[in-house]
């Protein structure tokens, strides 16, 4: 699977629209590395474009046409962010088409599933979770959820077409992301310390990392529970690159029994066997609390509000998640009330908060360039602590590069003036992409594309990287006061 080769039509500007003809899927990676390392700016930014243009499915843009046939939540996020630059009002129906799944209790499931997809192309399909809020007109999805990152994505497109059509987005998104934010921090306070806890790695995004490894140890990795069930990525990807049958029958057990439960939230440290606050989940959901009082002014609504929740979110991170040992974030088991050993990236992500204080800003930022995570000139950070023993470079989560947690590690450091250390990180993304394609992730060392070639998030969050050039170094606005 290749990269798209399609002629471009025009110069890409930092808000305009450019008009793309989709090339073939099958032609996104094609190509040799020669080619690949004499693309310019300009090329890949219309070759980004293409790929947007290839996902495309009518309302929404799925993550890849091989392996992810539906929509994705925090997919959707940060491919709007992408869109935003070159096509805002595809960017508006692309979240739009996300929340018309969300449930009355304020959720937003994982995925929203295509009706014309056949249940046997994807498991877990519909026909799996049954899901009993089921409406009339409204898409089927899941009853878990993914990371917070729609009020950030809702900022971002406003930002960039900030017109009355784009206000009256804002009005029909405000109360709806206000809902999603009041679940997390009401009904998945399991802890009671002010964080969201997830119940599946799954909502995670991050599915196999060594993060959740402690805590899954309490999970049977009983096999049978995946009998009569066939598992679709592994038909279409390397095993090796793919999380492991172990993983996944722990993971079918735990959304088993989540939606046995009726998909409830009390007395979940009682009676379910994941239960856990992650720092990248939980940076997000305070960086949409700085979002939100964004659109609260604009809106009319009160910003102070979002402000004060933020600062409580970033507060209980810090009180709750940090490991003087290691200098950075952990996830903790609130079952147990452990920290997980494993360095992993979702452990930097708080360096997206504004409220972070100093002194964890510059561990953070010591992590991020050490070598276990090493930001270099030509390789961003890796998903996993690169010294350690059970690191590997090609299975998903547990030590491949991802351009979605490094785009926001960039803003993260923009966002506390770290201006070198970002615009390192912003070549090495570029260089990368310009030099494999634009993959689902990244070879660690070799920079090799794995996973699903012509992966959408990548493709859009390349947009806006090339794009930021012409930006200012950070938006203003009540999130940065």
């Amino acid at each position: 699977m290749g990269n798209i080769g399609t002629t471009p039509a025009a110069a890409p500007t930092a808000t305009g629209t450019t008009t793309t003809t989709a090339a073939p899927v099958d032609s996104l990676d094609s190509g040799n590395p020669v080619e690949f390392s004499e693309r310019t700016s300009h090329d890949v930014w219309h070759l980004a474009r293409a790929v947007l243009d290839a996902n495309w499915s009518r309302t929404y843009t799925v993550p890849s046409r091989s392996l992810y046939p539906h929509q994705w939540s925090w997919d959707a996020a940060f491919i709007s962010v992408g869109l935003a630059r070159v096509d805002p009002d595809r960017a508006w129906q692309d979240l739009r088409s996300l929340f018309q799944a969300q449930w009355p209790d304020g959720r937003v499931p994982h995925i929203v599933f295509d009706p014309d997809v056949a249940d046997r192309d994807y498991f877990p399909g519909p026909d799996f979770w049954q899901v009993p809020l089921r409406r009339p007109g409204h898409p089927d999805g899941t009853g878990i959820v993914q990371p917070p990152a729609h009020a950030l994505a809702v900022w971002e497109v406003y930002r960039r077409a900030p017109d009355e059509r784009a206000q009256a987005e804002l009005r029909w998104f405000y109360p709806r992301l206000v809902a999603a934010q009041d679940y997390l921090l009401g009904s998945r306070d399991v802890g009671g310390g002010g964080l969201a806890a997830i119940v599946h790695p799954w909502e995670s995004g991050l599915d196999n990392s060594p993060a959740w490894d402690a805590a899954l140890a309490a999970v049977p990795a009983d096999l049978r529970v995946l009998a009569g069930r066939q598992r679709h990525d592994n038909r279409v990807a390397a095993a090796a690159h793919r999380p492991t049958d172990e993983d996944y029958a722990r993971f079918v057990a735990l959304a088993l029994a989540y939606r046995d439960g009726g998909y409830r939230d009390d007395a979940l440290a009682e009676r379910h066997d994941f239960v856990v606050e992650c720092p990248g989940f939980n940076a997000l959901l305070g960086a949409a609390e700085h979002a939100l009082a964004d659109i609260a002014a604009v809106v009319g609504a009160d910003p102070a509000v979002h402000l004060s929740r933020a600062r409580r979110i970033a507060r209980a991170i810090d009180a709750r998640l940090w490991n003087p040992d290691t200098g950075m974030y952990h996830t903790r088991d609130v079952r147990t009330g452990r920290l997980s050993p494993a360095r992993c990236v979702n452990g930097l992500l708080p360096l997206i908060l504004p409220d972070l204080p100093g002194q964890r800003v510059a561990a953070l930022v010591e992590s991020t360039t050490s070598a276990r995570f090493g930001i270099s000139a030509t390789m961003p950070v890796a998903s996993y602590d690169r010294t350690a023993a059970d690191f590997d470079p090609v299975r998903y989560w547990r030590g491949p590069v991802w351009i979605n947690i490094n785009w926001l590690l960039w803003r993260g450091l923009r966002e506390h003036g770290r201006t070198a250390q970002a615009n390192t990180l912003r070549t090495a993304i570029l260089e990368l992409v310009r030099k494999s394609g634009y993959y689902e992730y990244f070879h660690p060392v070799s920079g090799d594309g794995v996973g699903s070639a012509a992966f959408s998030w990548t493709a859009a969050l390349v947009l806006d990287l090339l794009a930021a050039e012409d930006d200012d170094p950070m938006p203003g606005g009540t999130s940065t006061t």
